[in-house]
């Protein structure tokens, strides 16, 4: 073990056992937690906590690790744990570290420096220092503090007609589930109440690394959809905040997270971009899923959760969508009540193979029709509206002038930031009562107009 003299930072015990392999890991985390200022310890009571590196090749260096462990958590009782030994399994498949020592703070496996980095965050944070730290713990973020968006994946596997987007960002490629909801909780402590799940398709997280197991909080997590947003509604139950989902296809598994919704951990809101609902239009889109059984697949989704928001886009003008591909489209819009869409005009894009396919139709029959559909649109929306009055809502605000008496603006859970509607919040009944940006207020639905509600505080 190590040491350096001052008890004014915080100090970590360090062990490493094993190859020349696991030393380099060991020197990787020692110079990260020097460049963050931490102190290392030669001694476990002098020690916040003690990171043990382990060996788990053959019986003798996995009993050397598991000794090494064991005497850690006696002589200081804050252990994490990393190294090939902490990814090796028991004989009944559990992890075979945490079934000798349950109390060990963290589990990682080897080559994992981000992972103990943020397990020692996690239990022994750093400071944040304004005056020496250039930027604050959750980063630089454009959005008002109060929400934020969360980039889970980057990339596509869809090759869609219209669109070129993976030849500009690639395929698929999910981040790491653990840096994912280290992020979530930096947001979360940092003040964040809404956070936006956002990526090129969210419900394909995953599937480029095959679902592989990752850590967070020494935990195994797979990397996944239905897993990520167990615990981003975790997070969200522990700081009082809302968790929506974006860009989520309609694949069958997207099933699975719809008892969260109806128990409000995740919002009931799904942003699912449709783009048509003819079976030969989303053919020529190369659209993934399946569109013939999209109503329902809806209907479902509203027996499960009556709640539920559904929020689209959609094309209109397709190179060779004929009549009645297009009635088709109006129809299910109607028949699915989507309760906010927004629609654009097909638009050749250079480089999208759509550009090559025959039947183009002109501009102003593609203007026109997707005039069409946002009336429709429009009239469902408005009409879903109207089953909003009367009832009572939680409102997050995002305006307040004169300091929340004379009323704000918000948004409920059917509401995303900047392309949803509001709620317009009424100035408070009661002179006492204020309104804080970022905070949420219960609020009585009076009315409703165009794409907004009206609200009383109460």
């Amino acid at each position: 073990m190590q040491d350096s003299s001052s008890a004014a930072t915080p100090r970590v015990g360090f062990v490493s056992l094993g190859c020349p392999k696991a030393l380099t890991d060991s020197e990787l985390i020692l110079t990260r937690l020097s460049a963050e200022g931490y102190q290392t310890s030669k001694s476990y009571s002098g020690a916040d906590l003690v990171i043990v590196n382990t060996c788990g090749f053959i019986d003798a260096a996995v009993q050397e690790s598991l000794d090494a462990i064991g005497e850690a958590l006696a002589d200081n009782g804050k252990v994490i744990v990393t190294g090939c030994l902490g990814a090796k399994a028991a004989d009944d498949g559990s992890n075979l570290v945490r079934q000798a020592h349950p109390k060990v703070l963290a589990v990682t496996g080897p080559h994992a420096t981000q992972e103990v980095m943020d397990a020692v965050h996690a239990h022994l944070p750093k400071p944040h220092d304004p005056y020496t730290d250039l930027i604050p713990a959750q980063g630089i973020k454009l959005t008002p503090s109060h929400y934020a968006y969360l980039k889970i994946s980057e990339g596509c596997n869809h090759r869609c007609t219209f669109c070129i987007i993976p030849s500009m960002r690639g395929d698929l490629v999910s981040r790491p589930i653990g840096d994912v909801l280290n992020e979530a909780r930096r947001l979360f402590e940092a003040g964040v109440k809404e956070l936006l799940v956002v990526s090129q398709d969210t419900s394909a997280y995953g599937v480029d690394v095959k679902y592989r197991t990752g850590f967070w909080n020494g935990q195994p997590v797979k990397t996944r959809m239905l897993d990520l947003c167990e615990r981003l509604a975790d997070l969200a139950d522990t700081y009082r905040a809302w968790v929506r989902l974006h860009y989520v296809y309609p694949y069958p598994h997207v099933d699975e997270v719809l008892p969260m919704m109806a128990t409000g951990r995740v919002l009931p809101y799904l942003d699912v971009p449709f783009q048509h609902s003819h079976p030969d239009v989303l053919r020529r889109m190369k659209r993934p899923a399946s569109g013939e059984r999209n109503l329902e697949r809806i209907a479902a989704w509203r027996e499960a959760c009556p709640e539920l928001v559904i929020r689209s886009t959609f094309i209109a003008g397709f190179p060779g969508e004929t009549d009645a591909e297009f009635d088709h489209l109006l129809r299910f819009i109607e028949e699915a009540g989507i309760d906010r869409a927004g629609c654009f005009a097909y638009s050749p894009v250079k480089g999208a193979t759509a550009n090559g396919l025959p039947g183009a139709l002109p501009d102003e029959v593609r203007e026109a029709r997707r005039a069409r559909v946002m009336a429709v649109a429009e009239a469902a929306s408005a009409a879903r509206l109207q089953r909003r009055i009367g009832a009572t809502m939680q409102v997050l605000v995002d305006h307040a002038p004169a300091l929340g008496r004379q009323g704000g603006v918000g948004r409920s859970y059917a509401d995303a930031p900047q392309i949803d509607g509001v709620v317009h919040l009424l100035p408070p009944e009661k002179a006492s009562r204020t309104l804080k940006v970022g905070e949420f207020t219960r609020a009585r639905v009076v009315a409703s107009a165009g794409h907004d509600l009206i609200a009383h505080p109460v």
